[in-house]
């Protein structure tokens, strides 16, 4: 009776509870590495971090409990894209961070603890060496969506050029709209600054210009505009 108990738990599984447990840890162990990773490179939230760091294993229990039944992949690949198209979509930095921790639960939970544990290596050189060399760096934190409220007889279109040209790197126009009747225009632009303490001054010179009006400047995170 006892080994009937045993075997409805354990299901129709050859696998034992040792060779379970230590890819699962050892996924476990990698997906950690990589969150501290990714955490020390990269400016993060930590509940995506602590994703990060889960995320292996999830990936290697799946494969694991798959192990060449085509029907249970089917259904398994179904589960992750509802959860893919609930999900917000993240920056391209967080999208190479959930393929690589799933790249490494794959490699466990198919018994290539090695291989995975050499690629998570890899990958840590790599983005090291990327950060000396200045690629991928982050500029989010020059990065302004900036809201200027104008008069309706002033001109835009290249007034504030010049001084888009002396603190910062790159501008553009986002949105314009008018409001109070059309007595003033309300212009959204994306700007990066050429150096954080430049902000005021850049206000200031706009101030100039735009008789003194309402200035907005916001740090914000991709896909959101601040609204004056």
């Amino acid at each position: 009776m006892l080994k009937n108990i045993y075997d409805t738990l354990m299901g129709n599984t050859t696998i034992s509870v040792t060779s379970f447990l230590f890819p699962v840890l050892s996924a476990l162990l990698l997906g950690l590495f990589l969150a501290l990773i990714y955490k020390r490179k990269r400016c993060s939230s930590s509940s995506f971090v602590g994703t990060l760091a889960i995320l292996p294993t999830v990936v290697c229990v799946v494969i694991m409990a798959v192990n060449g039944n085509i029907g249970a992949g089917v259904a398994v690949a179904g589960t992750f894209s509802l959860v893919r198209f609930r999900s917000a979509q993240g920056t391209a930095g967080e999208i190479a961070a959930i393929f690589i921790a799933m790249t490494i639960g794959l490699l466990t939970g198919m018994g290539f603890i090695l291989y995975a544990a050499l690629f998570l290596l890899i990958i840590g050189i790599s983005m090291f060496l990327f950060s000396q060399l200045g690629l991928g760096t982050d500029n989010s934190d020059l990065r302004r969506s900036l809201c200027i409220v104008i008069p309706e007889n002033l001109n835009y279109t290249e007034v504030f050029d010049d001084a888009f040209s002396r603190y910062t790197t790159s501008h553009r126009l986002i949105s314009s709209k008018t409001a109070d009747m059309g007595s003033i225009f309300k212009l959204t632009y994306e700007i990066y600054l050429r150096d954080v303490s430049s902000e005021k001054a850049l206000i200031d010179e706009i101030r100039c210009k735009n008789g003194n009006l309402a200035i907005l400047s916001t740090t914000v995170m991709p896909k959101e505009t601040p609204v004056l």
